[in-house]
């Protein structure tokens, strides 16, 4: 439980998942199971990056993904992402929108003003062994909050929502930023609204309904 009455949210419609890094998935899982009530399952690795998440539904087309680094994979040649290599503790640190046109969504959104970066393939290897394949736009996912969201596209994919565990609902999200128009400005471009609030670093948080009650997510 928290003072999460104290902090604007909203609804986002396309909201496709939220993402809480953390510096210990299996550490991290534990103490999200105790406090919401239902424990996030695994969700499988990110070959090369090194990372490694667990999922826990939202809704039937929106989720909560958890992700840290992977101890059974080698050193990353590169960053890991979210800006993991250098978290001290869980944070949420970002959230996508869904689109199943993302070529032209991101087309669009330079159109308006905001580049929301090149769309790129990824891929995660299931815990049964198979793979689900998706793309996105990397423009603030590298390290950090990013206030603005990305965009996912699942293609022909399953929505991770529907084989993840359920029972927690999303009530809304917010943020803090230390200049709300600009950020308003860059979701307007992505035809999205968020909550913000004026803050001295961005800031994500999200409220959520769990069987003890209202928890917040930040």
């Amino acid at each position: 439980m928290s003072g999460a009455d104290e902090r604007p949210v909203g609804v986002v419609p396309r909201l496709d998942h939220l993402v809480y890094a953390v510096p210990d998935l299996a550490e991290a899982v534990a103490a999200l199971g105790a406090r919401l009530g239902v424990t996030p399952a695994a969700g499988g690795r990110h070959t090369g990056l090194g990372t490694a998440n667990a999922l826990l539904a939202l809704g039937p087309l929106a989720y909560l993904e958890v992700i840290g680094p992977d101890p059974a994979q080698p050193p990353a040649r590169g960053p890991r992402p979210f800006g993991l290599d250098d978290l001290a503790a869980p944070r949420l640190v970002a959230w996508a929108i869904h689109t199943d046109r993302i070529e032209l969504e991101a087309t669009e959104a330079r159109r308006r003003g905001y580049d929301p970066g090149p769309v790129e393939a990824m891929t995660r290897e299931l815990p049964s062994g198979g793979r689900l394949a998706w793309r996105l736009t990397r423009g603030s996912v590298a390290a950090g909050v990013a206030v603005v969201p990305f965009l996912i596209d699942w293609g022909p994919s399953p929505h991770p929502a529907a084989s993840a565990p359920a029972g927690v609902r999303l009530l809304g999200l917010g943020a803090g930023h230390p200049d709300p128009r600009s950020v308003q400005a860059r979701c307007a471009a992505l035809r999205v609204e968020l909550p913000i609030s004026p803050a001295t670093e961005p800031s994500l948080w999200a409220q959520l309904a769990a069987a003890g009650g209202t928890v917040e997510l930040g």
